[in-house]
């Protein structure tokens, strides 16, 4: 049955995600609700370039070649925006993750953030980093980053798990201020005891149309509204179809 619909889904989201894209553009500027999480780590992107402090992005462990490959996505769209803002910095952001194929797409975004803002020449490649491939491995070499790097905030934006709390006290241990969510419910758990403003669940995916991503982010935003929307009604009326049935 799922199988059968499968390509209806996709076509309809296909329809809704450009649809939202072609009104957006000629519309005036979207009116996202408030998040507090995003609004800080949008005022956080602008003081790190007055004040001459990094970012430090942790894109934790999602393999995109399974299920974590959406956070992984979602972190890298932050990260390329964060690179652009950040490149004329005397102080440019800095990337850590735990895969492979992650960490050479983190270079890559890093790279394609400089080459946006015109310094392609100032992009050095050691500002990506992968500092381990175990879930312990990498939050160990993470959470020195933020101690020898003048580091402000650190943002925690990707698949974490338990290993997240290693991060989160070396943040507290230097009074930085921390900006997290995960895909993952043992990491959100600890994110959300430990952060100032905490990103929950689908929250991850909106760091981009905060930012100023682009249009395609912002439609992304509403077509995920409009099938939210379509799923609770068709649950409500399976509910009522099946419960008329059985009277």
């Amino acid at each position: 049955m799922i199988q059968t619909f499968l390509p209806l889904v996709l076509i309809l989201f296909a329809a809704l995600l450009l649809g939202a894209i072609t009104l957006w553009k000629r519309n005036s500027p979207a009116r996202l609700r408030d998040i507090p999480a995003l609004t800080r780590l949008y005022r956080m992107l602008g003081l790190s370039v007055e004040d001459g402090t990094r970012l430090h992005i942790s894109l934790g462990r999602g393999s995109l070649l399974d299920a974590r490959g959406g956070s992984a996505l979602a972190g890298l769209a932050t990260l390329r925006i964060i690179a652009e803002r950040t490149s004329v910095s005397d102080m440019p952001a800095i990337a850590s993750s735990g895969d492979p194929l992650l960490g050479l797409l983190t270079q890559d975004t890093l790279q394609a953030g400089y080459q946006a803002a015109g310094v392609d020449e100032l992009y050095i490649p050691t500002t990506g980093r992968i500092t381990g491939l175990t879930p312990f491995g990498y939050a160990a070499g993470a959470m020195h980053i933020p101690q020898n790097e003048k580091v402000a905030t650190n943002i925690m934006l990707g698949h974490f798990g338990p290993e997240a709390a290693l991060l989160a006290e070396a943040s507290d241990r230097e009074s930085l201020t921390m900006i997290g969510a995960s895909d993952n419910l043992s990491g959100q758990a600890v994110l959300f005891a430990n952060t100032q403003d905490a990103l929950i669940g689908e929250e991850l995916f909106a760091a981009g149309a905060y930012l100023g991503a682009g249009a395609s982010h912002i439609a992304s935003l509403t077509v995920q509204d409009v099938l939210r929307w379509l799923v609770i009604l068709a649950m409500l009326g399976g509910a009522a179809i099946k419960l008329l049935g059985t009277i």
